[in-house]
Parts: structure tokens; C-alpha cells; sequence
């Protein structure tokens, strides 16, 4: 009994030393915050509007901030909490927590309810935001709070960053702005934010993805001249004709599948968590004889994680012609390439021209708007806290590190040498494809919103409070 008494202790001192949260009675508080956040009308050019809440919310705990704003209509703020402040020894580099306070337009037709309202209806909590990022936002936030209040001591400083521009990326007004100009500010270990998300089923949550590398946006032009002339005499180098073959051909072109460290784990964990026959598919990944088979069916059925395999290009836009009689001189579309992190983008243009075997389509490059760089490592002190953390609060559940397809602020970071990680709340595929980020309608179920605060608080405070 001596042994494992003292063994017991011996644990305890490892452990995080942080106050044991009654999360039932931060249920209010939270959902407060978060409604309050969804409500503030924060499209780019209005984000100050979310700092001044947040702002107000941090100082009242004692919780000192700085502003920092390219743009004073678009702010970005910082908080931190140090370790020297709470007690602690300050022997790790800082945590950083962030979320991007700006959302996306609306098309208020679309809505059955205010989009700024935060409208509680059918156990969601419906709005703009409501997914992207609020909820990221708002257990930040929390956090903050409850790591004051209780007066946690820290082995690092936690870092609190509410940014601006993440959606409007091309302004740099936001993450671009903060690293290369106010990097000192928020130079960190390791980093949380948006990116990842745990997806429930009839039995709960069964998978948690843990966002740790994305594709790199590396959109192109195609833009095709001829002569222009009246539509009524067709012209052999009419430039709309050589453009339509060139999308045509670029749209149908299956680049190469290539996978990573970060995709073959996921589709290897997939695997062991799926139906025989999803899981055989999954595993044909891997046999070079029996990949392509697999490769049209996920392209035709899960085009989500066909794009995940490779360097996805998608025309998107087309611009050309002044008249239904005139034949234009100029005519031009949009590829929105999704780049794998190692894709070499010189290489990849020169194929695609080879692709489109036409010299009078040009590819003209658009300016880049998230650095490359490398995906996060899954052998890290914080990959490891997200794992135990996520079984522990999701018993059962399958932890996934996982590459997005879109793009997001950890880019940045992650080129700057801060092992970045994505999480996020739990929905239903359901909710995924027709409430989610940047859908004509957002919401998130209230029953995942205050989980999803405790796991962001689980994970802070065994990766940053004094063990």
C-alpha cells in the first residue's frame, strides 16, 4: 500500500498543476462570450469591433493587452499571461492561442434568421461565425479568463492573439502584419488555432482530426489573345476556343498522388476505423497496382480526400468578351492550385503548359498568399497533450493528424518555425456540409460548444502550467 501511495504522488507532481474547472457552472459565461462575439458584425474592414470587446473583456480580469493595426479599422490584439507573473520557473518557450476575428459576407436571403443575431433555435446557435472562427475565439477567451481567476502558475508564457484579415488574406493586414512586423509579440513553441474539428455519430464523438499541415494556394491565370472581329466570321484563333480547351484539359488532369507523412498516417488510422470495404480502399492507397482504381472512385464519391492525395487545380472563374457579336481579342480564367506543401511550383507550372499543349494560353501566376511551409511534427510534447487529450475526453474516439485542403494562418507560422496545430469543435458530417464554414448558412450545435472550451482548456494547461 506504501508503493502505491507514494507512486500516486509521484504522478500528481507530473501533473499539470491546475484547479479542477466545474465546467457546468462556466456554461453561462462561456455562451455569453461566444453570442456576443457571433453578434459583432466583424466582416474584413470591421474587426477592430471584436478587439474592442475583447479588449474590454481581458483588462477587466487584469489581463493587460496591446493592439497592434496596420489599419485602425482593422486591429489585432495580444494578450499574455507569463509565466513570471503566476509563479512559475518560465523553463519552456511561450504557448500561442489565436483566432481570426473576421468572418465572411453573408447573403442574408439565404438566412432564416438574423446572421448577426446568434439566434439560439433547435439546440444550434445560429450565425455568421458560428463555426468560423467564434468558437475558436471565444474558448481562447475563456481560457484567458480561467487561468487568471485561478491563478495557475506556468512553466510558459500563454500568448493570446485575436487577429484580423485571415479570410481577406491578400491584405496582410492580419498574421502577415503581426510576423513581420510585431514578431517578438507573439514568437512561440508551439501554437493552437482553427484547423482541426472531431466529427460525432450515432455513439458520439468517433474521430478527432488534429489539422498539423494544409495545401499551399498557388493560384494562376490562363489568359489566351487573338483577333477580334465581328461574331458573325469565325476566326480559327478565336482566343475563347483556346481557352475553353485549356480549362477543359487542365480540369480533367489527374496530377500526381502523392502522399506525406501527415496523409499516410491519416488514411492508415482511417483504415482501422472503417467499414471492410472502406478500409480496403484506404489500404489500396499504399499498393501502387491498386491505387489509381481507388483514386476515380474517391474522386467521384470523397472528393475531399481525393484532393488531400495530391495537387488539386479547380477552374473557378472565366472573364471575356464586351458583346454577344463581338469576338474578343483577350479571354481568361481562374485556377484556384492547391499546392502539397513539398509541391515544387516551378515544376508544376511547366507540366500544366505541357498539359495544355497550346503556346497561345500563357499561365501568369497570381501573387502568393500564404507562404510554403513544412508540416508540423507529430513527435512534439503538444501533438502528444492533443492526443491524451482528445481520448481522454472522447473515449474511444480516433485521433487523426490531418491535412487541409484550404488555407489558413498557420502557414505563416508554421514558416517561421512554430509548430502549429489545428482543432475546432464537434458537428456531424450533416452540419458539415450544409452548416459550416463559409456555407450561405452557419451554425454549431450548443451541446459541442462547451466541450470543446474544456478540451482547449485541457490542453493548455497540461502543456503550459507548472507540473
Amino acid at each position: 500500500m506504501k508503493t502505491l501511495t507514494i507512486a500516486a504522488v509521484f504522478v500528481s507532481t507530473l501533473a499539470a498543476q491546475a484547479p479542477a474547472i466545474e465546467w457546468e457552472k462556466q456554461k453561462s459565461e462561456i455562451l455569453q462570450h461566444y453570442r456576443a462575439l457571433v453578434q459583432i458584425d466583424s466582416r474584413a474592414g470591421n474587426e477592430t469591433r471584436a478587439v474592442e470587446y475583447l479588449k474590454k473583456v481581458l483588462e477587466a480580469e487584469g489581463i493587460p493587452t496591446q493592439t497592434f493595426a496596420l489599419d485602425p479599422a482593422r486591429a489585432n490584439l495580444v494578450a499574455r499571461i507569463t509565466s513570471k507573473s503566476t509563479g512559475g520557473n518560465g523553463s519552456k518557450r511561450p504557448l500561442l492561442i489565436l483566432a481570426h476575428t473576421d468572418v465572411v459576407g453573408v447573403q442574408r436571403e439565404k438566412w432564416p434568421v438574423d446572421p448577426f443575431g446568434a439566434v439560439m433555435q433547435d439546440g444550434y446557435i445560429w450565425g455568421r461565425g458560428s463555426r468560423d472562427d467564434k468558437p475558436v475565439l471565444a474558448a481562447n477567451l475563456m481560457v484567458m479568463l480561467l487561468l487568471k481567476r485561478g491563478g495557475v502558475a506556468l512553466d510558459r508564457d500563454v500568448i493570446f492573439l485575436a487577429e484580423s484579415g485571415e479570410e481577406a488574406d491578400t491584405t496582410g493586414v492580419g498574421i502577415d502584419f503581426m510576423v513581420n512586423q510585431h514578431f517578438d509579440a507573439i514568437d512561440a513553441e508551439f501554437a493552437i488555432t482553427e484547423g482541426g474539428g472531431a466529427t460525432l455519430n450515432g455513439n458520439g464523438v468517433g474521430i478527432v482530426n488534429i489539422g498539423t499541415a494544409e495545401k499551399v494556394p498557388r493560384r494562376v491565370r490562363l489568359v489566351s489573345n487573338g483577333t477580334a472581329g465581328h461574331g458573325s466570321v469565325p476566326r480559327l484563333d478565336n482566343a475563347l476556343i483556346h481557352l475553353g480547351a485549356a480549362v477543359e484539359k487542365v480540369g480533367k488532369w489527374e496530377t500526381p498522388m502523392r502522399l506525406n507523412d501527415t496523409t499516410r498516417t491519416y488514411f492508415e488510422k482511417l483504415a482501422t476505423i472503417s467499414t471492410p470495404e472502406r478500409a480496403a480502399r484506404y489500404n489500396a492507397l499504399m499498393d501502387p497496382r491498386r491505387a489509381a482504381a481507388v483514386q476515380r472512385y474517391l474522386a467521384e464519391n470523397e472528393p475531399r480526400s481525393y484532393s488531400m492525395l495530391r495537387t488539386s487545380v479547380v477552374p473557378t472563374m472565366l472573364k471575356a468578351g464586351i458583346g454577344p457579336n463581338v469576338i474578343p481579342s483577350e479571354a481568361e480564367a481562374t485556377l484556384d492550385i492547391r499546392a502539397l506543401p513539398d509541391e515544387d511550383i516551378t515544376k508544376f507550372y511547366a507540366e500544366m503548359q505541357r498539359v495544355i499543349g497550346d503556346p497561345v494560353v500563357k499561365i501568369v501566376p497570381l501573387p502568393a498568399t500564404r507562404p510554403v511551409s513544412p508540416a508540423s511534427r507529430l513527435d512534439t510534447e503538444m501533438y502528444r497533450v492533443l492526443e491524451q487529450v482528445a481520448r481522454k475526453m472522447y473515449p474511444g474516439a480516433t485521433v487523426l493528424p490531418s491535412m487541409s485542403t484550404g488555407a489558413s494562418d498557420q502557414a505563416q507560422l508554421r514558416a517561421k518555425g512554430i509548430q502549429s496545430y489545428g482543432i475546432g469543435p464537434a458537428s456531424t458530417d450533416a452540419d458539415n456540409a450544409n452548416y459550416g464554414a463559409h456555407g450561405d448558412v452557419e451554425r454549431l450545435a450548443e451541446s459541442s460548444l462547451y466541450p470543446f472550451v474544456e478540451f482547449t482548456w485541457n490542453v493548455v494547461t497540461e502543456v503550459a502550467a507548472k507540473k
